[in-house]
């Protein structure tokens, strides 16, 4: 039999993907370590690089963790998946919650909060955000991103 389900857990040059994430810090901390790593072992990246991609993708699992299912009856889950076209050189990846995000603050006052939005628009090449009711859906982009050169056998 095939199973029409991925597996929770892929890595490879092309796709990094990790389903039915609790919304927590723990898991947050977790995925995020997990796809920088991916990001170092396959990616030709320089440090700042990895780190605003990194930090993007923190900031929208963070806002799916503490937001998503705040006002839910029951737990939620995350989804983060990303996706590499060679052809194009564009890293590519998308969150999902089925919960409901608040509404972004649009007030001129100073705020301690609320600056995650702005910061993975300004560190991402795309960005969008798409809320529906059955969840909200993050799709950052990259351009220009190549693979990392393989290793000389032994070195």
């Amino acid at each position: 039999m095939i199973d029409s389900t991925p597996p929770a857990e892929v890595a490879n040059a092309e796709h990094f993907q990790r389903l039915g994430l609790e919304p927590d810090a723990h898991a947050v901390a977790q995925v995020r370590h997990e796809f920088a790593q991916w990001l170092q072992r396959f990616f030709d990246l320089d440090a700042v690089r990895t780190s605003d991609l990194v930090l993007a993708i923190n900031e929208a699992l963070a806002n799916a963790a503490e937001f998503a299912y705040l006002l839910a009856d029951g737990p939620g889950t995350i989804d983060m998946e990303a996706d590499y076209a060679a052809d194009t050189g564009t890293l590519t990846v998308t969150i999902r919650d089925r919960g409901v995000w608040r509404a972004r603050q649009t007030d001129p006052l100073p705020r301690t909060r609320g600056r995650g939005i702005p910061l993975m628009e300004a560190l991402a090449d795309e960005a969008s955000i798409e809320t529906s009711p059955g969840g909200t859906r993050v799709r950052l982009q990259w351009n220009g991103v190549s693979v990392r050169p393989p290793s000389p056998e032994g070195a």
